[in-house]
């Protein structure tokens, strides 16, 4: 694979973000598909494989800037999307602090231990996944990596967090923000814990309500508060864009599955749209069957739990 032209440093600039001291270079066909920043936070830094029940980690503080890219390509390994980035942060100074893959991280374990933005925008691969974390000496900054496969495309993943960082975010948004007219209406926040809440906290949230028993797709004609509550999300935030994300459990082959969880979240789509009055261009629908578990799928409880549909902030313009 040739890696040209496209430079994280350049993607962070044009979202409008300082800039980090890490400069990669990533393939010429990467396109980013989702980004959540922070000005300060705290970030988990895995430093050994889930052993023992437990994930060891370091706590850095500082901006946090969080970028998934796909770079679609046939037959990608995430070994081949990480290699290139590994080199790259040898020569900026880094120091790996663990380099593994699916098997030798923990799995499924490791995995749902780290900071992962939702999918479709970055897929993981329980099977296909490789993790990289590493941290700068002199300047305390650090970096996760993670890679993933899936047909027809790999997908990866850039957490940065730096502390110097975080004073530039503070600074250049305090220069930037618009002055507010007298007059104007304010969104106004949503309350502790509801969807919108979760929506702009972790860029996710499960509709709790909304439950399929195995194989089936109707969402039925009755009221579901957590519809309304996004609808009311999105009156209250006309920049903002959804996808609705259908997940299932393992029972049954994977193009089936991707069918059944694209059904699903179809049928959330559709009443958005017909019963909430939603727009249709501002809310997608997409199904990734049983690519992205959220608990075991070895036990019923698990299953049931893994079938679920969530909705996914993909961006807010103003």
């Amino acid at each position: 694979m040739k890696w040209v032209g496209c430079s994280l440093v350049a993607v962070l600039c044009c979202a409008g973000m300082p800039l980090l001291a890490l400069d990669l270079t990533l393939p010429g066909n990467a396109r980013e598909t989702a980004s959540r920043d922070s000005q300060l936070d705290q970030e988990a830094i895995p430093t050994a494989a889930f052993g023992n029940g437990e994930l060891p980690v370091r706590i850095i503080e500082g901006a946090v800037t969080r970028r998934a890219y796909r770079i679609p390509s046939s037959g990608l390994t995430p070994l081949q999307i990480l290699a290139p980035l590994r080199q790259q942060l040898a020569a900026a100074g880094y120091e790996v602090l663990l380099d593994c893959n699916q098997d030798l991280c923990g799995g499924f374990d490791f995995r749902f231990g780290i900071d992962v933005l939702p999918a479709p925008n970055m897929y993981v691969n329980i099977r296909s996944y490789h993790f990289l974390s590493a941290q700068q000496t002199e300047t305390g900054a650090a970096v996760t990596l993670l890679a993933s496969a899936a047909s027809g495309a790999g997908y990866l993943q850039i957490v940065q967090i730096g502390e110097s960082a975080a004073v530039a975010i503070e600074q250049e948004q305090e220069q930037a923000a618009p002055a507010t007219a007298p007059d104007a209406v304010q969104a106004p926040p949503p309350d502790a814990g509801s969807i919108g809440a979760r929506l702009l906290s972790s860029g996710s949230a499960i509709f709790r309500g909304i439950e399929f028993s195995v194989g089936t797709t109707s969402l039925g004609q009755m009221k579901h508060p957590e519809l309304e509550a996004v609808a009311t999300f999105l009156e209250a935030r006309p920049g903002a864009r959804i996808s609705v994300v259908g997940h299932t459990d393992t029972v049954g082959g994977l193009e089936a599955n991707i069918a059944v969880s694209r059904a699903r979240a179809e049928a959330v789509r559709t009443a958005l749209i017909d019963t909430y009055g939603v727009a249709p261009d501002r809310v997608d629908a997409e199904g990734v069957g049983y690519l992205s578990p959220v608990a075991s799928n070895l036990t019923a409880a698990g299953r049931e739990e893994n079938r679920r549909v969530e909705v996914v902030l993909l961006g807010e313009t103003e």
